[in-house]
């Protein structure tokens, strides 16, 4: 798998779980222990999102 390829899989994943971040924030009943682990899974793609492109844009 290219780099480029491998960052859009991670940019669609993070997409797509800010998505259904949003579901279970509107919905009466949010497990928060849950949301917090969404949102933690949300800020660790986004770091990897951002460390390859710093690594694609160095080599």
């Amino acid at each position: 798998m290219s780099i480029e390829s491998h960052l859009a899989e991670l940019e669609r994943r993070h997409e797509a779980l800010s998505r259904e971040i949003d579901q279970v924030t509107n919905h009466p009943s949010a497990d928060t222990l849950e949301l917090a682990a969404m949102k933690r899974r949300k800020l660790q793609l986004k770091d990897e999102i951002a460390r390859l492109k710093v690594e694609n844009t160095v080599h």
